[in-house]
C-alpha cells in the first residue's frame, strides 16, 4: 500500500546521484549507484513522512507505480503511517487512543514516531481500536527494473 515512485536524476560523472519522490517532494537524497540510491531513498521517505506526522499533515497517498523505480515502506513504518492516517480520519487524538487501549499517552507516542522501533503487536492492537487490521503480504522483489524515470 505504501509503495512510492522514485525519480533518479543522473549525474554525468558518477551515475545516479539525486533521488526524489513525485508524491513526497520533501524527500530528497542521493546515492553512488542505483542500489545505494534506493537504500537511501527509504530513509529519506521515512524522514519526510515523520515530518508530515509531526506537523499533523495528511500523508500523501502514493500514486500507482507504472514502471521505473520505487521503494516500499518497511512493514513497521507502513503500520505507523496507517495508524496515523486512520487516527486523522477518525478525528482521534493520542489521548483518546491511549484511553481506549487502557494505556498511558506516553505508551502511544512511540507508535507514531517513525524513528522508534515499535512492536508490531502494539501497532496491531492500536489499529484494532480503529476497526482496522494489518494484512501482511509477502512478494518476490523483482530485479532492478529496466526503466528509469529521469527528472528534467
Amino acid at each position: 500500500m505504501y509503495q512510492y515512485s522514485v525519480l533518479l536524476t543522473p549525474h554525468p560523472e558518477s551515475g545516479f546521484k539525486t533521488v526524489g519522490f513525485p508524491d513526497i517532494p520533501e524527500a530528497i537524497t542521493q546515492g553512488r549507484d542505483v542500489s545505494d540510491a534506493l537504500t537511501h531513498a527509504v530513509d529519506a521517505l521515512e524522514t519526510a513522512l515523520s515530518i508530515y506526522m509531526d506537523k499533523r499533515q495528511d500523508i500523501p497517498v502514493p500514486r500507482k507505480v507504472r514502471g521505473g523505480y520505487y521503494v516500499d515502506l518497511p512493514p513497521i513504518s507502513a503500520a505507523k503511517v496507517a495508524l496515523y492516517s486512520e487516527m486523522r480520519a477518525a478525528g482521534m487524538k493520542k489521548t483518546e487512543l491511549a484511553r481506549r487501549l487502557g494505556w498511558q499517552k506516553s505508551q502511544v507516542d512511540p507508535l507514531l514516531d517513525m524513528m522508534h522501533k515499535s512492536r508490531l503487536d502494539q501497532l496491531e492492537q492500536a489499529l484494532r481500536v480503529l476497526g482496522r487490521v494489518i494484512v501482511l503480504k509477502v512478494k518476490s522483489r523483482p530485479e532492478m527494473q529496466q526503466t528509469v524515470r529521469v527528472a528534467s
